[in-house]
């Protein structure tokens, strides 16, 4: 049973046109204004969580509705204040902020002024000075309206903004979910639900990334794409650029080194580019100058009825190539060999919000560590961190939020249209970003059941024709033999816990199961293998000797008896192996987890448990047994 306000208000709706597909930066034509800080908040307590529209709450201060509070945007709502309801709260809960608009931008009738949210989990709302502006089903990607016409209506004063977000999940949301009604009047209090869900991870909500205003001009640079290649020493860079407001736009494109040198230009709206003397995006320990970037310069003028307009954005892009073959995965041409983590976008307090200091610390670790990767899982990640990536050269598997895909109901054709949907505007957002170099569609569907086939079949088509130069995949845990996804697959990805969710306590049997379970799938497929998880919980400071489940040593030994086995399949078929987690994460509240998931290598405050370790030293052993990372960096870093 479906909630009522989720019936009523929650229609479908097409967001192709709400997505937006350039982050947003300063140039010569454009300007971007943060709107973070600290929002008016209010949850709708109400019995069908549905006062807020019935009293439309967005047509004033959200402050003359009732009682309202402080609310730091970006961050998750959940674990701001001392109140449990609102920490398991399951409804409409409301935003607002008043701002100030510049005079400038307002009485300039050839400026665009747009409203970009980075993310709200999960159905937004928004509204400005009471005038609905635009909605979006998902959280973990942009959407954006122009509300230029509304904010001109009232030139000269501040302009209230108003954001209702809804975190509630069904069998067609993308992760999927279920409200339940408990109807025993003797147990439950009248009208009493709970949200479940099939994954292991707390369902933070609330806008979890930044709110920002920004400009263009009417005639505009809408959409980049660059497709990059190489020969011997040459560069090639194909582009393509989207202009909107002008049917015969002029454009140039120049591509500019890190000296800040002009290496190629060109003209028109599609071209090639050749480099001479290319420097490659190189992943991280695989070159002495990892994550080489160079930016892509568009600048595009065209006349707008007596007007001359004028358009600039600068692409960071690098040049580097993906394929696969039955037996590896090759960056550039050379081997590539994942040693990475799978993460999660969470921390104290600030629960899923966007976080410098955590993302700058992760990356730090991540080099400590000698991690080559991550996995975003189990769903997109900040464009933040996927530009530190581009940076570092840190590779990326970047995966869509379709983790918890288990009721036979979730392989209907209303999720499939959602989740084609959401594939859209992951590629579109983050095509362009060199560290992407291959896409994850699912996260642990019920690939055993029939539905699952044709459902994840779509999901691949669809997404190789979004972009046919990344290899495209889904992560597994059904067996190899009744497994319907994996057939549609270009590498297979594998999570499995020996020792761990059967066979508890015995590490004697991870080297046999572990074998086995390689030699039946690249046996029948034929294809390379990622062990996209693997790893156990371990409550830092829980010491046992002999090891016992829960304790570090207990995380060690499970991790070191996998390493055995991956040395001997990575001489044949294994391309990667990405340990889970790389940090300990907030759960739902249940009798398998303690304060949550404790499989962390790293606790939630980032100390190191035994585990990281052993990660640490064997991450820079394959890093040195490659042959293909220089002298430099042949010892970690300290």
């Amino acid at each position: 049973m479906g909630l009522p306000w989720v019936a009523t208000l929650l229609c479908v709706c097409c967001v192709r046109d709400a997505a937006p597909l350039l982050f947003p930066r300063d140039s010569a034509t454009r300007e971007v204004k943060e709107l973070n800080g600290l929002w008016s908040f209010r949850a709708d307590f109400s019995p069908g969580r549905n006062a807020g529209f019935q009293q439309a709450w967005f047509s004033g201060p959200l402050r003359e509705s009732g009682p309202v509070i402080d609310m730091p945007v970006p961050a998750s709502y959940n674990d701001i204040t001392q109140d449990a309801r609102l920490r398991d709260f399951v409804g409409w809960v409301w935003y607002e902020k008043e701002v100030w608009i510049a005079v400038r931008w307002l009485r300039d009738g050839n400026t665009r002024i747009m409203l970009r949210v980075g993310s709200a989990h999960y159905y937004s709302v928004v509204w400005v000075n009471g005038e609905k502006v635009g909605q979006h089903e998902g959280g973990h990607l942009p959407f954006e309206a122009d509300i230029g016409a509304v904010a001109r209506k009232r030139n000269g004063t501040s302009c209230r903004i108003t954001i209702a977000v809804n975190n509630t999940l069904d069998f067609h949301t993308l992760p999927p979910g279920r409200v339940e009604y408990l109807n025993h009047p003797k147990r439950y209090p009248s009208g009493y639900f709970v949200q479940s869900t099939h994954f292991d991870f707390f369902n933070y909500a609330g806008i979890h990334r930044s709110v920002l205003l920004y400009t263009t001009p009417k005639v505009y640079i809408d959409d980049i794409t660059v497709v990059t290649n190489f020969s011997d020493s040459t560069g090639l860079l194909s582009y393509q650029v989207s202009v909107v407001g002008s049917t015969r736009p002029s454009v140039r494109v120049s591509l500019v080194d890190q000296d800040e040198k002009c290496v190629a230009s060109s003209a028109g709206s599609s071209g090639l580019l050749k480099i001479v003397n290319i420097n490659l995006w190189w992943p991280y320990l695989m070159h002495e100058k990892p994550g080489y970037l160079y930016t892509l310069e568009v600048q595009v003028t065209a006349e707008a009825g007596n007007s001359f307009l004028e358009d600039m954005y600068s692409l960071p892009v690098g040049v580097r190539t993906v394929q696969v073959t039955s037996t590896q995965f090759l960056i550039n041409n050379k081997p590539f060999y994942f040693h990475g983590v799978n993460k999660h976008e969470d921390s104290d307090i600030r629960g899923k919000g966007l976080d410098w200091p955590l993302i700058v610390k992760d990356f730090n670790l991540l080099k400590w560590l000698g991690a080559n990767s991550f996995r975003t899982s189990h769903y997109p990640y900040a464009e933040e961190v996927l530009q530190m990536c581009d940076r570092h050269g840190i590779v990326v598997i970047g995966e869509s939020p379709g983790v918890g895909i288990k009721d036979v109901q979730s392989f209907e054709n209303a999720s499939l249209a959602h989740h084609l949907v959401v594939m859209e505007e992951l590629v579109r957002r983050d095509k362009n970003h060199p560290s992407v170099v291959m896409w994850s569609v699912a996260n642990e569907p019920a690939a055993e059941m029939p539905p699952a086939g044709p459902y994840i079949k779509t999901l691949v088509a669809h997404t190789k024709l979004l972009d046919w130069t990344r290899p495209v995949t889904f992560i597994t845990n059904s067996n190899f033999a009744m497994d319907h996804g994996v057939p549609y697959v270009d590498v297979v990805c594998l999570n499995s816990y020996f020792s761990w969710y059967q066979d508890q306590g015995h590490l004697e049997v991870i080297s046999l199961q572990l074998n086995e379970q390689f030699e039946d799938w690249h046996g029948k497929y034929q294809k390379p293998i990622i062990q996209s998880e693997y790893g156990a919980d371990a409550v830092p400071g829980l010491h046992n000797d002999p090891p016992l489940m829960f304790t570090e040593e207990y995380q060690k030994a499970m991790l070191e008896s996998y390493h055995s086995t991956f040395d001997q399949k990575r001489k044949k078929y294994l391309v990667g192996e990405l340990v889970w987690n790389f940090a300990d994460f907030m759960t739902g509240q249940s009798i398998m987890r303690v304060a949550g998931n404790k499989k962390g290598i790293f606790t939630r405050q980032r100390q190191p448990k035994a585990g990281a370790y052993v990660i640490r030293e064997r991450y820079w052993r394959i890093a040195n047994e490659t042959g293909v990372m220089p002298a430099w960096s042949r010892y970690p870093c300290q």
